[in-house]
């Protein structure tokens, strides 16, 4: 027999907004980030990275820095040491090693961009090692490269697969030259799109210890076991032998999530060394060395008949990528099927460029696919007369692009409900007629959705409890800012009828059960799956020791009708027959009983659409004479699946809403041909929105129900918050300006009036 499990357990913790249990941790201090973690004999390293970025290495003058006080070594290609296999790109999701390339520098003298590690200096203060390392004197041979769009337009070539080979480069069904010739309306738009940066608080670092032939590594990684795999191949060791411990990060949003070549090189200069050593990067290297979004040039064509209906969609993007991976992020998942049309075409190419290869960032792909397919979609909408809202609603569609029926929904009443809490139906669509001041003021708007990631492997975690009532539980996920410790606690409570407080949160070590990297929002619905197997397994494994046991109330009761509230079990029609779980225990004489499960995603070829979905409302006000645009207020509301708390979750989407913000006015940077390298490197001159830049923001859920992406019925917030932002911007300032800007960011100059108007 089995006992009753529902998804939510008792329902009195999962829902509701606790406060996150990290808190305490974080403002007090006890939180112990990777550059905390002290060690006997600690040194310290960092990179020498070309300033050239294409050529090779002829000569490295290392005597000064070595002559220096407190200097260990300082190490090049010709004595680090030789990896002992290739990387090969391939995502941690598929349950394999993870490099953020498939290159690995300081193996030859061969230079492919601008700040690949060429040198490393160790020693024993990080005043020393930063001192020698400037002493460090190196001599190129350089040779001609390619870094823009510009320069490698007419090299431009289309991949088999992109983003790892998770993904083909080309989508298409139907005719779309001829759905293109039916349409009586049809608008065609371009836009160039700067790259963008990660800069979390906490630069990417790693502290690497051997022991005796095994290797310990503290690593700021948003999946240990990601780290293990990636430097166990890389290092041919037995993953027996390799340790990675990261119980927090100091932000993410995808630079963590692959593993980059500095994370192996810290392991390699400890082993040469005979010292445990921290690797940490430079504000400067995290523009270098943790992989980036790519600049970007897409472009949107659509037809569309008299009455509004969608008759083509073609999507083209084109991109900067590394000279050894295909990788490009995969702009066309939403275009491909959130709106009903019969003909499409999605086509990415990539340009050979002297960069490191790009990688995931925060809403990968359909930040900028969803940002170029609805600034079309509000082009479309003055083109036919239509209000922008009813154009989304007409050609919104319950299947996806197979046919399947979406997992859920939710898209028309985010629309609906956005548009009444903005205020959209007392807009006039004339542009340029509204002022304050001497400001122009505009309303935009932006349907949103974002794929569900459905390529991991089989998640775990492990679940305990005590006899005296409390309880932990664990996973190998670190806690990068999102909340995952707090979820973990929830479930575990909600499940086995206890207080969150009562729950102890293990995370961040491979010695636990093991989880991937939750990129693409999936912590919610694959950690907390696992957690949420393991949990129930623990309450199953409780009830049936209670009903054989001849000395319980319980005894012979049918499993199913036990009930779990209060830190025990009952029968809800008989109040007297319970049990507490420390009086089972005690009289089993067990200190604690545990139990593991396991969770295993479906398949991405399951038919059903998978997207989760929002709509994004934004409200300007643009200085015609400066080309000064301040974002007034914005509203999101998003259909995210069962919300399991609103208080993180409603953040998590905000600071997504803030990113898409600083994507649309202020973040970008650009290469400079001439040298090959990124114009900014701090954030002194690559900006990004601070507390005066932020406007009033408002945050609502559209609840849906979905039984397919696991027990708890959620889909993740973590990049659907970002998604369609910027489109709202763009086209709240041509509705207070008149016109259209075709760059992002969109920079004062870019938005000043034109010349004529």
């Amino acid at each position: 027999m089995s006992v009753a499990s529902t998804a939510t357990g008792t329902g009195t913790v999962i829902g509701k907004p606790h406060d996150r249990v990290d808190g305490h941790l974080k403002v007090t201090g006890a939180a112990r980030y990777t550059t905390e973690i002290d060690l006997p004999g600690l040194v310290h390293a960092v990179i020498v990275g070309a300033t050239i970025p294409s050529g090779r290495v002829v000569g490295i003058d290392v005597r000064a820095a070595l002559a220096q006080e407190g200097v260990l070594a300082v190490l090049t290609h010709r004595d680090i040491g030789r990896i002992a296999a290739q990387p090969r790109l391939l995502p941690s999701l598929a349950g394999g090693p993870s490099p953020g390339e498939s290159f690995f520098p300081m193996q030859d003298e061969k230079v492919h961009y601008a700040g690949q590690p060429i040198a490393i200096v160790v020693a024993d203060t990080q005043e020393r090692m930063r001192y020698a390392a400037s002493l460090v004197t190196v001599t190129y041979e350089a040779d001609e490269s390619v870094t823009t769009i510009e320069e490698g337009r007419d090299a431009a070539y289309e991949p088999e697969r992109l983003f790892g080979g998770l993904m083909p480069a080309r989508d298409e069904r139907g005719d779309v030259e001829a759905g293109l010739a039916a349409a009586d309306v049809r608008v065609d738009v371009a836009h160039r799109l700067a790259a963008n940066n990660h800069n979390p608080i906490e630069p990417s670092a790693t502290t690497a210890c051997w022991d005796d032939g095994r290797l310990t590594l503290y690593d700021s990684t948003m999946s240990v076991r990601s780290t293990q795999l990636t430097v166990a191949h890389l290092l041919g060791m037995p993953l027996a032998d390799v340790r990675v411990i990261t119980r927090f990060v100091g932000g993410a949003f995808g630079s963590k999530a692959m593993t980059w070549p500095h994370v192996t090189l810290a392991a390699m200069a400890a082993r040469k060394v005979g010292r445990p050593v921290r690797l940490s990067l430079t504000r400067a290297q995290t523009f270098t060395s943790h992989g980036h979004r790519e600049e970007q040039e897409q472009r949107m064509t659509l037809g569309a008949t008299r009455d509004g209906r969608l008759t083509a969609i073609r999507h083209h993007k084109l991109s900067v990528g590394s000279p050894f991976d295909d990788w490009a992020e995969p702009a066309t998942g939403v275009s491909s099927q959130m709106y009903a049309c019969e003909n499409y075409q999605g086509v990415h190419k990539l340009i050979r460029g002297n960069t490191m290869t790009p990688t995931f960032t925060r809403g990968p792909g359909e930040t900028l696919g969803v940002f170029t397919l609805e600034t079309a979609m509000d082009e479309l909408a003055y083109e036919l007369g239509m209000d922008p809202v009813e154009l989304r609603l007409l050609n919104h569609t319950g299947v996806d692009q197979h046919g399947n029926p979406w997992s859920s929904d939710g898209l028309a009443d985010c629309v609906r409900r956005g548009a009444d809490l903005f205020g959209w139906g007392t807009r006039d669509p004339r542009p340029r007629v509204r002022r304050d001041g001497h400001w122009l003021l505009g309303t935009g708007m932006a349907a949103a959705g974002y794929p569900v990631a459905f390529f991991m492997p089989t998640q775990r975690a492990r679940a305990r409890l005590y006899a005296d009532g409390s309880a932990t539980v664990a996973t190998g996920t670190p806690e990068f800012g999102t909340g995952v410790m707090t979820i973990m606690a929830q479930i575990c409570a909600d499940v086995l009828g206890l207080s969150v407080r009562s729950v102890r949160p293990e995370i961040g070590d491979t010695d636990l059960p093991n989880t991937s990297a939750p990129v693409g929002s999936s912590g919610a619905f694959m950690i907390g799956s696992a957690v949420h197997a393991a949990v129930t397994n623990l309450r199953d494994k409780l009830v049936r020791m209670a009903v054989a046991d001849e000395e319980s109330p319980l005894h012979g009761v049918d499993p199913a009708s036990v009930r779990i509230a209060d830190g025990g079990m009952t029968l809800p029609e008989q109040p007297g027959i319970s049990e507490t779980y420390s009086e089972l225990m005690q009289r089993h004489r067990l200190a604690d009983v545990e139990a593991l499960g396991s969770w295993t995603p479906p398949s991405p070829e399951t038919p059903h659409g998978l997207l989760t979905f929002g709509a994004q409302f934004a409200e300007v006000a643009v200085d015609p004479d400066l080309g000064l645009t301040r974002v007034r207020r914005m509203v999101g509301v998003f259909a995210p699946g069962h919300v399991l708390n609103p208080k993180l979750a409603r953040s998590q989407l905000m600071g997504g809403m803030l990113w898409g913000l600083g994507q649309a006015l202020m973040e970008g940077n650009h290469m400079d041909p001439r040298q090959g390298r990124w114009a900014a490197s701090n954030l002194a001159e690559y900006l990004v929105p601070v507390n005066a830049d932020a406007p009033e923001v408002t945050v609502e859920f559209v609840e849906v129900d979905d039984e397919l992406v696991g027990p708890l019925g959620a889909k993740g917030v973590g990049e659907i918050g970002q998604v369609g932002a910027a489109a709202a911007i763009a086209n709240a300032v041509y509705h207070a300006t008149g016109h259209r800007v075709r760059r992002l960011p969109m920079t004062p100059e870019s938005i000043m009036d034109p010349p004529g108007t």
